[in-house]
């Protein structure tokens, strides 16, 4: 096995001979120097792993040397070693990119420390993670069996998410074994939603009901407008609770958090859970009370342009008095425009703000080639929403935000999945063409293999026909039709889809988030 090379430049190098033979001990090669300038011939001609620098060299300072060795060697780990305590030289230091600072007098345990920090990190973090995912493997799998409630199932869906980070980078089999065990709690979870998902649209006052989509204004809005405060309410399309913990750090700058999650209705997508959130109402109310407002399936027209009156109705409905607007972000050029008048945001009690990045990432995952590449993995998927948050006007916005001490409401209307499974179903020409869920009046399927809902209505859904019936796929499964079916399936075969019943799609990140002082 090769040996990390290590390069130590101090013009009082043989003195520090006992660290040197500390660190060989360890298996490191050790080249010594007395000098900035030798130390940049050294690496002009031989490679290292990382360099240790005196700051304080006769001939060439140590910064002087780091800023030559930066030059042709940027990516070399390089830790500076003073007396000095000064901010100024620590300060210039830290700017010039160095990966640590140390004050003399230094233990051979510091060194050794630094150099495991900045060569070993990657390593020891999964090698933590993997051992922690293989004690808590058990007690996972009995939790999973052991979720009778609502609440329990936020839990295990948390923990599943945290290790699923936690060994993102793994390359032993413990991410193979979480996938299976999460694979194991979706299949369990969906059991349960057969269960349960019918009384807790019936009963909404049933203390056994999880918050749900049509419940988000009402409780985690009102309560604040009524305080008089001023609210934003930013809900990113298709964001998943991984997607949120993956960004979190960026917005850390600006925010505190309170985390939650919540369940979506069903089916899991845009048309109905949305409008559910902005409406207060289900599906099926909002047709028979709005019906101006609601697009059936079958239509042609876009099945969410009408969010900004349905907002309108609820806030009538609970007779308040509030102002608000309503933003939605399709493309960079709004963002920016968005921005630059942000000012004129404060004019409202509440603003809404309907953030479509993701859900738009998703479905190019599907139709594009390049993007299916960039979005191979799950960890690549949460690297790509992660990108586009860094880089996009939506941080900026929460930047103006917490700039005016305004609290953010973040969340989003539902989550995806990455399907493998397909299962066959037989519709009419008139069904539609989700891969999730689908509707219609001859629908032909295994009814072990999905959940199905034959009075829509009962469960707040609308009914375009007597005997239109509703069927959910669940775990990772997807609907494929019988027709064309190789190609149909290795087309859609691991793209991400929603509208279905997975922990991804209804178990989904509700922030509050509230700026730093």
């Amino acid at each position: 096995m090769k040996k990390d090379r290590l390069l130590w430049a101090d013009d009082e190098i043989d003195l520090l001979k006992p660290h040197v033979l500390f660190l060989e001990e360890k298996g490191y090669e050790v080249v010594t120097v007395c000098s900035g300038q030798d130390a940049v011939d050294c690496v002009r001609d031989e490679t290292f792993d990382i360099i240790f620098l005196d700051e304080n060299m006769p001939g060439l300072s140590g910064l002087e040397t780091l800023a030559i060795i930066k030059e042709t060697h940027p990516n070399v780990p390089v830790v500076m070693i003073t007396k000095s305590e000064d901010e100024g030289i620590m300060n210039q230091a830290i700017g010039s990119k160095i990966a640590d600072y140390l004050i003399k007098p230094v233990n051979p345990h510091q060194i050794l420390l630094s150099i495991k920090k900045n060569l070993h990190k990657n390593r020891i973090i999964t090698e933590t993670a993997t051992s922690g995912y293989q004690q808590e493997f058990m007690k996972i799998g009995m939790q999973i069996n052991d979720s009778f409630t609502a609440e329990d199932w936020k839990e295990v869906y948390k923990k599943i998410v945290y290790w699923e980070l936690e060994l993102a980078e793994s390359q032993t089999g413990m991410a193979d074994l979480l996938r299976t065990q999460k694979v194991e709690a979706n299949q369990v979870f969906g059991k349960f939603v057969r269960k349960n998902y019918e009384q807790w649209i019936i009963q909404p006052e049933n203390s056994d009901r999880p918050l749900m989509s049509p419940d988000i204004f009402k409780t985690q809005l009102f309560p604040l407008l009524d305080n008089d405060e001023q609210v934003f309410f930013v809900l990113i399309d298709n964001f998943r609770l991984d997607q949120w913990r993956e960004v979190k750090d960026i917005l850390a700058e600006f925010f505190t958090f309170q985390e939650d999650l919540y369940y979506s209705i069903l089916p899991t997508a845009t048309q109905y859970a949305r409008n559910a959130i902005f409406s207060g109402l289900m599906p099926a109310q909002i047709e028979q009370m709005f019906p101006e407002l609601w697009v059936d399936e079958e239509s042609e027209e876009g099945k969410n342009l009408n969010e900004e009156p349905l907002i309108q109705t609820q806030i009538e409905r609970f007779r308040k008095k509030y102002t608000f607007s309503y933003h939605k972000i399709n493309d960079s050029n709004y963002g920016e425009k968005l921005v630059q008048n942000f000012n004129q945001l404060e004019n409202y009690q509440l603003n809404v703000i309907v953030l479509n990045f993701v859900d738009m990432l998703s479905h190019a995952r599907t139709e594009s080639k390049v993007v299916k590449e960039l979005a191979s993995t799950e960890a690549a998927y949460r690297s790509l929403t992660r990108s586009w948050f860094k880089h996009s006007t939506a941080l900026e916005l929460f930047r103006k935000i917490a700039e005016k001490g305004c609290k953010v409401i973040l969340t989003t209307d539902h989550g995806t999945i990455r399907v493998t499974e397909p299962v066959k179903v037989v519709g009419d020409k008139n069904t539609n063409t989700n891969l999730r869920y689908k509707l219609g009046k001859n629908l032909a399927y295994n009814p072990k293999e999905v959940f199905e809902i034959n009075n829509p209505l009962k469960v707040g859904l609308p009914a375009p026909n007597v005997s239109t019936k509703y069927i959910f796929a669940m775990s990772e499964d997807f609907f494929a039709y019988p027709n064309n079916y190789n190609y149909y399936v290795s087309y859609y075969m691991n793209t991400f889809q929603h509208g279905g019943i997975s922990l991804e799609e209804m178990l989904i990140p509700l922030i509050t988030l509230e700026p730093k002082g």
